[in-house]
């Protein structure tokens, strides 16, 4: 039975954003994710906005990951500000990084125009059975990001859950 006719898993996202976390803001860029992860086939467990700090991230990557979620995809802190510890975070977290998406992100992100893709530091890995995306935050890049996303997402998993076919 294909996996990509039924659903392709869960997922959750994590917004990286201080103001967010601390509700002086409205969320308007997980529900943007949440949206095209749906219409990508996955059923999303929900959003978490969390601080701009390495240990609040680190600890919701780890909860997805032992939730059993097939994705995360966290969004913001993926730049070159002091703030921006969203990869630093990742790293710490990961068993094998997969560097070949997080440069088709960043190549295509840029080739449309999104300047933040372009200079996104985001990675992109595996922790136990969990894929782990860091997209930068402009709306443009997660849309740019979602769609060149998308198909490597659903091999991903297929991989991890014994599902490919050679």
């Amino acid at each position: 039975m294909e996996r990509s006719a039924q659903r392709l898993g869960r997922a959750l996202v994590v917004v990286v954003d201080d103001r967010v976390a601390q509700g002086e803001q409205e969320d308007n860029i997980g529900p943007l994710v949440t949206e095209l992860l749906e219409e990508a086939g996955f059923i999303v467990d929900g959003t978490v906005a969390v601080a701009g700090e390495t240990v609040d991230i680190r600890n919701a990557l780890n909860t997805a990951v032992i939730g059993g979620v097939d994705v995360v995809i966290t969004v913001g802190g993926t730049g070159v500000s002091p703030r921006d510890v969203t990869p630093d975070a990742t790293a710490g977290v990961l068993d094998r990084p997969i560097p070949g998406i997080a440069e088709a992100l960043r190549a295509s992100g840029l080739a449309a125009g999104a300047v933040e893709a372009g200079v996104s530091r985001g990675l992109v890995g595996v922790s136990g059975s969990t894929l782990v995306v860091n997209l930068a935050g402009s709306r443009a890049s997660i849309r740019d990001g979602m769609a060149t996303l998308t198909p490597l997402v659903t091999h991903v998993i297929e991989q991890l859950s014994g599902l490919e076919t050679a």
